[in-house]
């Protein structure tokens, strides 16, 4: 029999926001699905541990704690998760929407921002409460309109030959077979490969690669499994080739990814 997955309730169904900018935050169990729906409000997903996962039409947008998602107004997306993530939603009214970009993206999150939206989760009830409530959220709403767009941290692709060998490697993280072995699986050449990797991923396979590993890595960290057997699993010869890859892509060694997570948790 098929897992059911949890279906959870889609918050403020209402066709207005109270504020013009309100803050949220909630824990979703693993495999956790926001059903399709839409909204007349911009909003701004962050996961403070686990990943929180937006699928927009055939686009999937997928980010680790150093990126949140965008979402336009209006625009009709499901949400979900494939471990339990502790996340948040920045809610913004339609009239401040135009100082964000208008298409679904990544942003990167600064420390600053990462410090306001764990600050948010420990005082901010829903709705904002005072003045300097209200001034809070509108100097973390600054602080997303300054951020690098990331598009997709892990980004798709619809091409045949391409999303082929991309579902090789999420099948198999570990897999390390090179770039023409690859190419030669999915029946094209390494030159063409190479091509649609630029076209529709914007970056090569080995970072691709790279970004997936620290993605399935992230959840086993939480875990507590050990750095050395992720590493194993993940395909690497070595811990310490594990752990620099992981620390040049997250900025931090995936010990001090797992202790930050612990602390987080500990607030909740």
């Amino acid at each position: 029999m098929p897992i059911l997955k949890p279906k959870l309730e889609i918050p403020l169904s209402s066709p207005n926001l109270p504020s013009p900018i309100m803050f949220r935050s909630a824990v979703a169990p693993a495999e956790g699905i926001y059903p399709l729906h839409q909204h007349a409000w911009g909003e701004f997903v962050y996961s403070f541990s686990g990943v929180m996962e937006v699928k927009v039409a055939d686009h999937h947008y997928l980010a680790p704690p150093q990126y949140g998602v965008w979402l336009p107004p209006n625009l009709k997306h499901v949400g979900l998760n494939r471990y339990e993530a502790h996340h948040c939603s920045l809610y913004i009214g339609p009239a401040l929407c135009h100082l964000l970009p208008t298409t679904p993206c990544a942003l990167t999150v600064n420390p600053l921002v990462r410090a306001l939206l764990e600050h948010l989760r420990q005082q901010l009830p829903v709705q904002p409460a005072t003045a300097q409530d209200e001034r809070l959220l509108q100097v973390l709403l600054d602080q997303l309109v300054r951020a690098p767009r990331a598009g997709s941290y892990l980004p798709t692709s619809e091409d045949p030959l391409l999303s082929a060998v991309l579902r090789l490697l999420e099948a198999n993280p570990g897999d390390n077979r090179s770039l023409p072995e690859l190419a030669n699986a999915a029946h094209t050449t390494e030159r063409t490969l190479m091509r649609r990797c630029q076209r529709d991923l914007g970056m090569s396979l080995a970072e691709w690669r790279q970004r997936l590993r620290v993605v399935r890595a992230m959840p086993l960290l939480e875990a507590d499994q050990t750095v050395e057997t992720i590493a194993l699993d993940l395909g690497y010869g070595s811990a310490s080739a594990f752990i620099a890859m992981f620390k040049r892509l997250m900025g931090a060694t995936p010990d001090e990814y797992r202790k930050g997570v612990l602390t987080q948790a500990t607030f909740l």
